[in-house]
């Protein structure tokens, strides 16, 4: 994964579904649009997850990887 600055982040490793998703849609409201939030989770069910709330939300899923069991997104808030 390249390194790309980020604006705020979200730990949400140890979580499992719902409760990533539902702990993003809360964090990206403090995040200014445009601004980038980086969300770190460890539940594989986010590859799906936060894929489709950022394509339901207007938010652009920047980058995606995983890293030692860890699912890491950069997503930039849309309007």
């Amino acid at each position: 994964m390249t390194a790309v600055e980020f604006d705020a982040e979200l730990d949400a490793c140890g979580l499992f579904c719902p409760e990533p998703v539902m702990m993003l849609h809360n964090r990206i409201k403090d995040v200014a649009p445009g601004k980038i939030l980086r969300v770190i989770a460890t539940d594989p069910s986010t590859t799906r997850d936060i894929p489709r709330f950022c394509q339901f939300l207007g938010h652009e899923l920047v980058t995606h990887a995983e890293q030692g069991g860890r699912y890491i997104y950069l997503i930039r808030r849309g309007a």
